[in-house]
């Protein structure tokens, strides 16, 4: 079995947060999903497992960080294009999401953030490898 990341977020509106999730182009897995949970798929390797704060509680002893004012991780996803990130972004925004900062271009790498309503910070980009910056021979 190929290696598998969920990662799993504490949210306040278990539904409004499946409508943002699924407006970026994660699909729902119902067979991990119930009233207090939903499994969200990105691809066959990442999940998102958004869980309401009580479900939450039951994986951890520490409290809950208040992701609305302070950051705790910056999650990213990888992309194939420019458009794309574009795409999921600009589709997460219309579901009520927040673009805090505007788009970055590092030559060889475009992005865009886009925050859902718990403040869970998400950096879409794309990379063009074969333009990275090499070092000149001396």
């Amino acid at each position: 079995m190929q290696s598998q990341i969920f990662i799993n977020l504490a949210v306040s509106n278990l539904e409004k947060s499946m409508a943002f999730y699924t407006a970026m182009g994660f699909s729902n897995n119902p067979q991990f999903s119930d009233e207090s949970g939903k499994c969200m798929v990105w691809n066959e390797s990442i999940f998102v497992m958004i869980l309401t704060h009580d479900k939450f509680k039951n994986f951890t002893s520490k409290p809950i960080a208040d992701t609305k004012n302070n950051i705790a991780a910056l999650l990213s996803l990888s992309v194939k294009s420019v458009e794309k990130v574009n795409e999921i972004v600009d589709n997460a925004v219309k579901v009520g999401g927040v673009e805090p900062t505007p788009f970055k271009d590092y030559g060889f790498m475009q992005q865009r953030s886009v925050e859902d309503f718990d403040g869970h910070m998400w950096e879409i980009f794309y990379m063009d490898m074969s333009k990275f910056p090499t070092e000149q021979a001396q």
